[in-house]
């Protein structure tokens, strides 16, 4: 393919203002502004630049201009001597899968995972899955705005080759239980038109095979790129209610909804309440905990009272990590922890190449339920009461540096604890904040949490959102 193919008017591709795309651990930009098949392109010649040649896996998400930058990926990666296992339509976890299956030397998935439909990009690993290091990222940067678009014609092109992993990577993640021991449970899922709705049919057919009694609802089940129920996420809240309403409407045990690639889970109790992600990280940890006594924990720091407790509780050792997917595998390959959660929803398994996925945690929590006998409401209901949060409250703020200076002017010097491992967090007797900037999106992010009281919880986040609103 010649380079001629990819021109397009506007700003050139390799540019400083085109690497705006370059994301702190992962691609993502706009289409048309900062983000096009050029850009996917020249990205896929600087990774294979970086990575050096081997063979690397790719697959895709179900946006509509998904299949469009896989292939100019794809044909960067050929250019420069990479063979290519593509994979196809699947979830990013399937990529992950995929790398350490098939001994590959990276794995790329096409993905904007919760951004608006008009966004694309990349998530990228390298051997067995492992996360990029700071170097090899900042490296693929260089090379993307250096690349000269020279062709070496003693290069040998790679190859590429259509491969499907799919039964493997389900039997991976059934071995997570013992389908037979899991009592018969109604489930209502939601993929939300993502790419989620595939895997889970694959896992529930093994889960099935072996013995296990699953009653299955299933809403916006098919890939659809176009998102006609609106771009799944549901850590938005106007995004739950179809899930909700599906629990209670059918009489459900659990609802279980993803995000577009499905490398996060969400949770709704038998009622169709909604559970709070830090909630989901105690009731795995225990889970782990209990298999597995005195293993490491990791955790981010923007809510850890209830973590550290329940890893304390059940005998373990919390490891407190930087917020995101690559810090949290960097730490858990570091610690040799066993799993790794954060609040938002990314939960990270050390036999699943220490990577996130979004399937294994409802097979830990049906598990749970089976084994204890309990709702999830029950499960989790101790530890809400315990430590209420507030869930994470975001605002789009002209200058965070200086919202960030207000609140720190006006708590710091009561706070008995202060550390500034990621944005701020203080910590007070009987409460906690964590302030941060987004590493994706323009927002400064606030939590707090309290010691057994939901008032002191809603009185703290109208004290801190004026401080941060400066009125």
């Amino acid at each position: 393919m010649s380079v001629h193919e990819f021109r397009y008017p506007g700003r050139p591709s390799g540019s400083p203002a085109a690497a705006s795309c370059f994301k702190a651990y992962d691609i993502r930009g706009q289409i048309g502004n900062d983000f096009n098949e050029e850009t996917a392109w020249r990205i896929g010649r600087a990774y294979a630049k970086v990575m050096s040649p081997g063979m690397v896996v790719v697959g895709r998400d179900c946006r509509d201009s998904s299949p469009a930058m896989q292939e100019a990926l794809i044909e960067g990666l050929l250019d420069i001597g990479m063979d290519v296992a593509d994979i196809g339509l699947s979830g990013t976890e399937e990529v992950y899968f995929a790398t350490a299956h098939l001994g590959a030397s990276g794995g790329i998935e096409v993905t904007a995972s919760h951004n608006p439909i008009d966004y694309n990009g990349f998530k990228m690993v390298g051997p067995g899955s492992r996360p990029l290091t700071q170097e090899e990222f900042d490296a693929i940067k260089h090379e993307f705005l250096t690349d000269r678009l020279e062709f070496r014609y003693d290069l040998r092109r790679g190859t590429r080759s259509h491969v499907s992993v799919r039964k493997h990577y389900a039997r991976k993640v059934a071995s997570f239980v013992q389908p037979d021991q899991l009592r018969p449970l109604k489930l209502v899922v939601n993929a939300g038109n993502g790419v989620g709705g595939q895997a889970f049919d694959a896992i529930l057919q093994e889960l099935q095979a072996a013995g296990a009694v699953l009653d299955v609802h299933r809403i916006q089940h098919d890939p659809d790129g176009t998102f006609p129920n609106g771009i799944p996420n549901p850590l938005l809240p106007e995004n739950r209610a179809a899930t909700a309403d599906a629990v209670r409407e059918t009489g459900a045990d659990l609802g279980i909804a993803w995000d577009g690639d499905f490398d996060r889970c969400f949770f709704f109790d038998e009622t169709g309440a909604f559970v709070d992600g830090e909630y989901l990280v105690g009731l795995l940890a225990a889970a782990f905990l209990e298999e597995a006594p005195g293993e490491r924990i990791v955790h981010d720091p923007r809510v850890l009272w209830n973590t550290r407790d329940i890893v304390a509780r059940f005998g373990g050792e919390a490891v407190v990590s930087k917020t995101g997917h690559a810090h949290v595998k960097r730490m858990m390959r570091d610690a040799g922890a066993i799993y790794g959660g954060e609040m938002s929803a990314h939960h990270y398994f050390a036999d699943f190449m220490y990577c996130d996925s979004g399937m294994i945690p409802w097979l830990k929590v049906i598990e749970r339920m089976s084994t204890t006998g309990q709702p999830l409401s029950a499960l989790v209901g101790e530890m809400q009461a315990k430590f209420p949060s507030s869930g994470e409250i975001n605002f789009k703020i002209a200058n965070p540096d200086a919202a960030m200076a207000r609140v720190i002017d006006a708590l710091g010097a009561a706070a008995v604890e202060m550390d500034g491992l990621d944005g701020i967090s203080m910590s007070f007797p009987e409460w906690r904040l964590n302030l941060r900037s987004s590493s994706t999106e323009p927002l400064l992010r606030l939590n707090i949490e309290a010691s057994r009281s939901r008032e002191i919880v809603d009185n703290r986040v109208e004290m801190v959102r004026a401080l941060i609103e400066n009125r």
